[in-house]
């Protein structure tokens, strides 16, 4: 009876963690578990489960999957439902599973098709008359949400076939993923804005998703793989045979699947991507198998929550061993601490690895974690260098836990966790030194005001009280400089000159600089088109401040307690004093619409910074696309073009321009004489000229 009892507390305590687990992973994107972690409770309450049966419950983990509905998005019922696939890190297990098929198939000659397990988000794609119809999220398995919105901007999945020998109606699902460098690129600027970065390229990838801006989830660079059609009376007798078909059709189906004949020929395509997925561009996380002949898989049926006719062998996360030294405690320019681990150095994954973050207070608590402690260490999606576990086995008693620090560790203010919040805050704004010159990097960064400086000139001027403020900057001179280690003439004018042309900076981007915290780029940018001036925004309640779209709670208690603060208002009106724009004004670049909403690609170098160029396209009514696909209507190349790009564009017939002909074509479609070389090169130097702030008080026309 005290076994019978102390299983139980256990079945429910695992429910517990699983359920909270799940909905970290599916609903927060922001997993506390490992894919590892997770698997072995989950093995765990299920061997519970089979011994007491009469315990099972409808709502236990082991009888559905994870849900990722969201309230954000309208919802539908999969037509077929949407199960899991049963996983295994055991070869063994993969074993047993075609021991089971050949066994219920009998003498029955059959294949399998093996295939890469993307690590990603699942998806349904539903196509009708070769026409996008609708994409709907795993959901429940029952119901998924619609984010069909969201898919039209993914730019490998087509919105309409090609050939002719497509179904009526079908469906096919895969995973939408994230590539390596795009997550690289997307964690990088979240850390910039001091946001939590994602923990691998999985979680971008469901996050990106679930985005309320469709044209935000296109700059996310999303990708797609397919790998299985539904539908009524499809006329194919294996698997393969029907992803075949689904790639002439235009649809992104994977290159790398292999029909096996038996076990061996299993296990060495296991083995061989084992090691060979490192050198992938994304995340995998193992091998699917499925029985190919298609007859078969409908004999073979389903249980609650798998298909009989596959199984999905999984990798095991590259780990290391390696000490736990210390625990540094950093604080950020918006007051957030954060943990650091400092590792005796360690190889993984073909890199050293010396720190890892910790994240935050509750993540400590969970790991259970001590100074002196071997710790596991592995890569979140191969890249982030992250703490998975301790061995225990190897931990000495004497050992504490370390405790969060109750003050600042570069103040000494008490430090705060808001409501909701897993970080710790030091709320002394504007007295933590660290804080303090953290907004001032941010204030100079080339996203915000593109002035020539970083931390080191940050810290000479912090340290000799010449800057305190952004509006600081705007009061140096030349003397005060050349008092700076290092410092000769030039590089104090080239720095004036920088601190100058910041003041033509769009008004967004100095909304962005001014450091209101959970306020991006994107979401300055949103809010700076929504009031047109910082007095509307400054002015604002909270109920208006949610009425602009992308902005909830936490992003409006933010701004609106940045403009309540008296010291922020003084300082917004310094800078104004100074000659920054505090308003939506033209951007240099006349507006039209000769583009007509022509979606183009840019590759190579130009003679403009790129982020111009794509402003220029945008100024005239073209759309920027970041791949070329079967959407893409020109790909205007530079200087060093990338290669992939200038075949895939000839592959697809897409028109590819020069930077002189793209300029020429607009000035054309304006009714305007195509511009001379000499015309061009004038407009080139005018761009560059804007960028730099070099201009009269006039509004440039370039065409």
């Amino acid at each position: 009876m005290e076994q019978r009892e102390k299983d139980i507390r256990r079945i429910n305590e695992l429910r517990q963690i699983l359920t909270e687990s799940n909905r970290r992973y599916y609903v927060d994107n922001a997993p506390t578990l490992s894919d590892f972690e997770y698997d072995n409770l989950m093995y765990e309450l299920i061997e519970l489960e089979k011994k007491y049966p009469e315990l099972v419950t409808p709502d236990s983990p082991t009888q559905h999957v994870g849900s990722d509905r969201t309230k954000e998005f309208a919802q539908y019922r999969h037509r077929y439902p949407m199960l899991s696939l049963g996983n295994t890190y055991d070869i063994s297990e993969v074993v047993a599973f075609s021991e089971r098929v050949s066994k219920s198939l009998g003498s029955t000659a059959f294949s399998y098709s093996c295939e890469l397990k993307f690590d990603g988000t699942a998806i349904c794609l539903t196509y009708r008359n070769g026409e996008l119809f609708r994409a709907l999220t795993r959901g429940d398995g029952t119901v998924g949400d619609d984010v069909t919105a969201n898919v039209r901007h993914i730019s490998n999945i087509p919105q309409k076939l090609h050939g002719g020998t497509f179904p009526e109606e079908f469906e096919i699902r895969g995973e939408i993923y994230m590539p390596y460098e795009a997550f690289d690129r997307l964690n990088a600027e979240r850390e910039r804005d001091e946001d939590a970065p994602f923990a691998n390229p999985r979680n971008a990838a469901s996050g990106s998703l679930k985005l309320l801006n469709p044209s935000e989830v296109g700059k996310r660079g999303l990708e797609c793989t397919l790998y299985h059609i539904l539908g009524e009376n499809l006329p194919f007798a294996t698997h393969s045979e029907a992803l075949s078909a689904a790639k002439s059709w235009g649809l992104p189906v994977s290159d790398k699947s292999k029909v096996c004949r038996n076990i061996e020929e299993i296990e060495d395509y296991i083995s061989y991507w084992d090691s060979e997925r490192r050198k992938l561009p994304f995340a995998t996380d193992g091998i699917v198998i499925k029985v190919n002949e298609l007859p078969y898989q409908k004999a073979l049926g389903y249980t609650a929550k798998f298909p009989r006719w596959a199984v999905a062998y999984k990798f095991k996360a590259e780990q290391a061993l390696t000490k736990l030294l210390s625990i540094d405690y950093q604080v950020g320019r918006t007051g957030a601490v954060t943990p650091v681990a400092n590792l005796e150095p360690v190889l993984l994954s073909g890199t050293t690895v010396k720190r890892a973050s910790l994240h935050n207070s509750e993540q400590m608590e969970l790991l259970d974690v001590r100074i002196g402690d071997y710790v596991y260490v592995e890569k979140g999606g191969e890249i982030i260098p992250k703490i998975t576990g301790v061995e225990l086995s190897m931990r000495n008693a004497a050992l504490k836990k370390p405790d969060f620090p109750e003050y600042c560790p570069d103040c000494g203010c008490r430090l705060v966790r808001d409501e909701g919040e897993a970080k710790f805050f030091c709320p002394n704004i504007h007295g933590c030194p660290t804080q303090i010159k953290g907004r001032l990097v941010h204030f100079l960064s080339r996203k915000a005001m593109n002035i020539l400086a970083g931390d080191a000139t940050v810290d000479q001027l912090y340290n000799l009280s010449l800057v305190r403020t952004p509006a600081d900057f705007y009061d140096l001179d030349k003397e005060q400089l050349l008092t700076l280690d290092g410092w000769k003439e030039r590089s104090a004018e080239r720095f004036l000159e920088s601190i100058r042309a910041s003041k033509a900076t769009p008004f967004e981007n100095v909304l962005f600089a001014i450091g209101i915290r959970y306020v991006g780029e994107t979401t300055a940018k949103t809010v700076a088109r929504f009031f047109k001036n910082i007095d509307a925004v400054a002015a604002a309640d909270k109920e208006t401040l949610l009425s602009v779209p992308d902005v909830g709670e936490v992003i409006a208690d933010s701004i609106y307690d940045f403009f309540m603060d008296p010291d922020n208002i003084r300082e917004v009106q310094r800078l104004r004093a100074a000659g920054l724009k505090m308003a939506i004004e033209g951007n240099g670049l006349d507006k039209s619409d000769v583009l007509g909403g022509a979606v183009i690609v840019i590759t190579g170098n130009y003679s403009i910074p790129r982020d111009k160029m794509k402003s220029l396209i945008e100024a005239n009514g073209g759309k920027n696309s970041s791949s070329v696909s079967g959407k893409t209507d020109y790909l205007l190349a530079g200087e060093k073009p990338g290669p992939e790009k200038i075949k895939k564009a000839e592959s697809l017939g897409i028109r590819i321009i020069s930077e002189s002909e793209f300029m020429d074509m607009i000035s054309a479609a304006k009714g305007e004489t195509p511009a001379s070389g000499e015309d061009v090169d004038s407009a080139k130097k005018n761009i560059n000229d804007e960028q730099s702030g070099h201009h009269s008080g006039e509004q440039l026309s370039l065409f």
